[in-house]
């Protein structure tokens, strides 16, 4: 998982949350919003693991957005 930032033209800024299977480097999904809630990302993540499985391993980067209780269980 990977979560990005950047502007607009018009200097507005979002985020894009990536998840990236390792293995084969298939994107599974990216999400582009202005705010990323960590109770997003589980609903997100739920919605993926629906249709691929759950994975053996996650990797993130350790973002301010991934040191939440969230992401403890």
């Amino acid at each position: 998982m990977d979560f990005m930032r950047d502007s607009s033209r018009n200097q507005r800024l979002f985020s894009t949350f990536n998840v990236i299977d390792d293995f084969n480097r298939e994107a599974l999904g990216i999400d582009i919003v202005v705010s990323l809630p960590a109770g997003r990302i589980t609903r997100y993540l739920d919605k993926l693991t629906e249709y691929h499985g759950y994975p053996l391993t996650i990797q993130v980067d350790n973002g301010l957005e991934f040191t939440g209780k969230t992401f403890i269980n």
